[in-house]
């Protein structure tokens, strides 16, 4: 084990901050016991120099899921900066590139090892990942929370990671496996330690609160009228911002009407092929574009410090959503104000936002229906690469948590059964609707969702109002 000197040594001399924040030295010792982790730390606690630090310090790889490209490369390229052996994989690396990454981690020149699930379970990093020279120190899966919200929509290869450490125990020593992300409700972190497999993990969590951000609510009486708000917010609203919508369509539309506008903008969602997404980042990073609008497909550990506004053209489908798309302002401590426009409550004048959580259920409901027909049709034993991309291993991920089946092995699947017992889970817009129509601090609406029943800083009476939500100032 490593003692503190050398990690405050390593800390000074790669990062050079004085000392860790707590609760990072939490979370650094228990990777450094080799113990299964699960860290929930709001955004700008530090959350990715922890595991950065303990790889820097131990031989061998640690291998760390990410779930977009662009994420990935920041953060190698960060650790490029400081003279730190790290690497990505992904589908758009050069070939050549890809050909060196893989010769260093087969010869353990890596410390870390950025790559998507998809990536992590492809013959050649498999392959090598077998070879008994190759050192695995841990797994580390960043921003966790997408493994089970999109784990469970469109990126099924994250219901597999669980499998790595049995999969690899006949050929290496056991490795730790460490989940973060920045917003967790209980239920999900259940679902996680499960879908992850993690062993008496050790939890590590802090409330979300984070009262420099104003949390604000307001009705739209109509389509027109939630356009008038927005311009009336890019108006009062000096400074970088991004405007989150509920699908592309939504955003092309928005930035095509805001264009007419006079207001130079342009949109961001998954769609966009790499290098379009890449130029738009660069974009906004460096302030050639004031704003974006934008999907849920953007702002994941990207850092810019600065954003001062958040408006929520439309309502996301949950807190969990909610909390990740504000927490994209004010990430330097300062004030930033974020807006939510909502549909009347009758929806008669302007039902937009009904009919999308009504879309919402229906592509839920329809993922039942396919888990249900894919089991009465799956082979008693079969391998996942048979199956067709999309909705069939979306499925077969439903049906693995429903216990229908297990897996030898992360490639081949056994049923066990053929009975048929859909998943009952809590509704994730009541915590929306719990915060539209709060009649107090907004925060004070949020933090019991993520098991947090009252709030307050140290010294402070408990139950206090963040006093920046438009229900605090209204109070006043």
């Amino acid at each position: 084990m490593q003692d503190w000197q050398q990690i405050q040594r390593a800390l000074k001399q790669h990062w050079g901050y004085e000392r860790l924040r707590p609760p990072q030295d939490q979370v650094i010792q228990a990777l450094l016991d080799k113990r299964d982790a699960l860290v929930v730390l709001p955004t700008g606690f530090g959350k990715s120099l922890c595991f950065q630090l303990v790889a820097l310090l131990q031989t061998g790889v640690t291998l760390v899921v990410s779930p977009l490209i662009a994420l990935m490369e920041d953060q190698v390229q960060d650790l490029w900066k400081r003279k730190l052996p790290a690497a990505c994989l992904h589908s758009e690396l050069d070939p050549a590139l890809r050909k060196r990454v893989l010769k260093a981690l087969e010869e353990n020149r890596l410390r870390l090892l950025y790559l998507g699930p998809e990536t992590l379970f492809s013959p050649p990093v498999w392959q090598r990942l077998q070879q008994p020279q190759v050192q695995i120190n841990g797994l580390i899966v960043d921003e966790a929370h997408t493994l089970v919200h999109w784990g469970g929509s469109f990126r099924p290869d994250y219901r597999r990671l669980g499998l790595l450490r049995p999969a690899l125990a006949p050929v290496k020593p056991s490795f730790p496996i460490a989940a973060f992300t920045a917003t967790a409700d209980p239920q999900t972190c259940s679902r996680l330690s499960q879908i992850l497999e993690l062993r008496d993990p050790e939890c590590i969590r802090a409330d979300p609160l984070r009262a420099n951000i104003s949390l604000n609510v307001a009705i739209a009486w109509s389509p027109a009228d939630r356009r008038r708000r927005l311009l009336r917010f890019l108006g009062e609203n000096p400074g970088s911002g991004l405007v989150y919508v509920r699908t592309r369509r939504d955003g092309e539309e928005l930035a095509e009407w805001l264009g007419r506008q006079n207001l130079k903008t342009a949109t961001y969602h998954g769609g966009l092929e790499a290098g379009s997404r890449r130029r738009l980042e660069r974009a906004w990073l460096q302030g050639e574009l004031r704003f974006l609008v934008c999907t849920n497909a953007f702002g994941m550990g990207i850092n810019k410090p600065d954003v001062r506004w958040v408006l929520h053209f439309h309502p996301p489908p949950s807190l969990m959503d909610y909390l990740q798309e504000v927490g994209r302002g004010g990430r330097d401590g300062g004030p930033c104000r974020a807006l939510m426009l909502v549909s009347e409550p009758t929806g008669l004048l302007d039902p937009s936002d009904r009919r999308r959580q009504a879309y919402f259920y229906s592509q839920q409901e329809r993922l039942q229906a396919r888990a249900r027909h894919l089991l009465q049709t799956l082979p008693q034993q079969g391998s996942y690469a048979d199956l067709p991309p999309g909705e069939a291993r979306v499925a077969l991920g439903l049906l693995q948590e429903m216990g229908c089946l297990r897996w030898p092995d992360p490639f081949h699947f056994q049923v066990l059964h053929r009975r048929w017992q859909p998943l009952r889970r809590e509704d994730p817009w009541q915590g929306m609707e719990a915060l539209i129509h709060a009649r107090g601090c907004r925060w004070q609406a949020i933090l019991p969702y993520f098991g947090y029943p009252y709030f307050g800083y140290p010294g402070e009476q408990p139950g206090l109002p963040c006093g920046t939500c438009d229900r605090c100032r209204l109070s006043r």
